[in-house]
């Protein structure tokens, strides 16, 4: 049989002479007892209970709490990696530019130099031209000087022969002929 405090509430012991039967009394009590140390029992048992689940949930909130944490660094931490790939690719986009910037430079320095050298070769191939044809005019007109003596000493040549002819008839060689070897 269950207690139940109206129970105890309204439990009436007969009386005696003396007063309440002492062995009602004391059964009543004994099962008063019994039924509270079952229900101190329970109540330890559901206290117990209870401050495991009490430490149950401050585990799991504390789990909650550290999944949250973690979830906010995972994003923050995906951001941060979004942003450091921005600032990487903006500083190899950068540097990408600064080389093709150094590239372009250099070609057009190069470029610069080879127009030099090539108005320096152009230059000096019209100098080398200039004097080659001069040089070849000189030999040209020394070649007509040549021809010229060669034709004059020829002419002079021919003009002794006849004054040979002519001084075998006469002895004594001509002023003439003289001034014309002496020209030679």
């Amino acid at each position: 049989m269950k207690l139940t405090p109206l129970e105890i509430k309204k439990q009436r012991f007969k009386t005696k002479v003396r007063g309440f039967d002492p062995m009602e009394v004391e059964a009543f009590l004994e099962m008063v007892a019994d039924e509270y140390e079952t229900v101190l029992n329970e109540r330890n048992r559901l206290s117990d209970e209870l401050t495991k689940l009490k430490i149950q949930l401050r585990d799991y909130q504390q789990v909650e709490k550290t999944l949250q944490e973690t979830l906010m660094n995972a994003q923050e931490n995906v951001n941060q990696a979004r942003e450091n790939s921005k600032r990487e690719a903006q500083i190899v986009i950068r540097e990408a530019e600064l080389k093709s910037e150094r590239i372009l430079d250099d070609a057009r320095e190069k470029l610069d130099k080879m127009k030099n050298e090539y108005s320096i070769l152009k230059a000096q191939k019209e100098s080398f031209a200039k004097r080659l044809k001069h040089l070849l005019q000189s030999q040209i007109e020394l070649i007509h000087v040549l021809e010229m003596d060669d034709v004059g000493l020829a002419k002079a040549l021919d003009d002794q022969s006849k004054s040979d002819d002519s001084d075998k008839s006469v002895s004594s060689p001509s002023p003439n002929a003289v001034s014309q070897k002496d020209g030679l």
